[in-house]
């Protein structure tokens, strides 16, 4: 993936909008789809928390026949997927003027083009827009038993957007909460401008699979943090503790909200996956205090 390397002007008239936005791509959830909203209120409040200074906003959910993208079934995995390049231009219309970048997130796998057998996500770094899927951070995906695999012979006509009705949607583990929080602020750290880490352990180091991903950290290496600090202009403390609190945050709260509404569900956020980097984000904030 090329990277392009804003000057500083550029990239400070390029943050006057303050915004992000994600927005949803989705197949019809069913019964999950309360709880594929709850995932994505995290991810916002996540994104906000490490990006801290930016305003991160949710646009309405689209269904796959909204975008009239291309889709096919993988030849290999048997699974349904859907061209980025479509969903791209779809989002590029769908931008708001005060957007700094826009996100499209999906369960549903993607492709870039047929020569491919899948991709995580692609990006548009100039035009500030971005889809990635995380369909394959469901642990069973590369299992035969994955219940995204459709029958082997099944080929559905292009526009025929029945297929996608009732489609399997991957469970909201911690883990899968995890790999997303990584992925999706790794692809928004380079449509800052910061290239692939090359220098500490970092969650901007390039992978080339999953295992390699799941070894990168949550949190950018101090050299960075420096870039995106230089960016937005935050408090490097406050935005630690922003991402502690994100990390620790009172469920009993959310617990009283979603009992005041008895059409709401409550979903509780699963980080157990994120202990290790909520013990780094303590240990910084002690040396940061004692430096005060």
């Amino acid at each position: 993936m090329k990277v392009i390397q804003y000057t500083p002007e550029k990239l400070h008239t390029a943050l006057v909008s303050n915004s992000q936005y994600l927005t949803k791509v989705y197949s019809s959830f069913g019964e999950v789809a309360a709880q594929t909203d709850q995932y994505m209120e995290w991810l916002r409040d996540y994104c906000q928390a490490f990006f801290y200074g930016l305003s991160v906003k949710l646009l309405p959910a689209v269904a796959v026949s909204e975008t009239k993208c291309s889709f096919r079934v993988n030849s290999n995995s048997y699974n349904l997927q859907i061209l980025t390049g479509d969903l791209l231009q779809f989002l590029k219309k769908r931008k708001p003027k005060d957007a700094f970048c826009i996100v499209g997130i999906t369960m549903i796998d993607l492709y870039p083009k047929d020569s491919w057998n899948f991709v995580f996500g692609q990006a548009s770094l100039t035009e500030g827009m971005g889809v990635f899927s995380f369909a394959r951070y469901d642990d069973n995906f590369y299992k035969r038993s994955y219940a995204g695999r459709l029958k082997k012979h099944l080929q559905p006509r292009q526009k025929d957007y029945s297929v996608f009705d009732g489609y399997y949607t991957p469970p909201i583990t911690s883990s899968l909460l995890l790999r997303s929080c990584k992925t999706m602020t790794h692809e928004i750290g380079h449509m800052f401008g910061i290239s692939h880490c090359q220098w500490l352990s970092c969650v901007m180091q390039g992978s080339n699979h999953l295992d390699e991903s799941d070894r990168r950290p949550l949190d950018f290496c101090p050299i960075c943090l420096r870039k995106l600090q230089f960016a937005i202009g935050f408090n490097i403390a406050e935005r630690y503790k922003a991402l502690l609190h994100w990390m620790d945050e009172d469920q009993t709260q959310t617990s009283v909200k979603a009992s005041a509404s008895h059409t709401t569900p409550h979903f509780t956020k699963p980080t157990e996956a994120f202990n290790a980097s909520k013990l780094w984000v303590c240990r910084c904030l002690e040396i940061l205090e004692k430096d005060q």
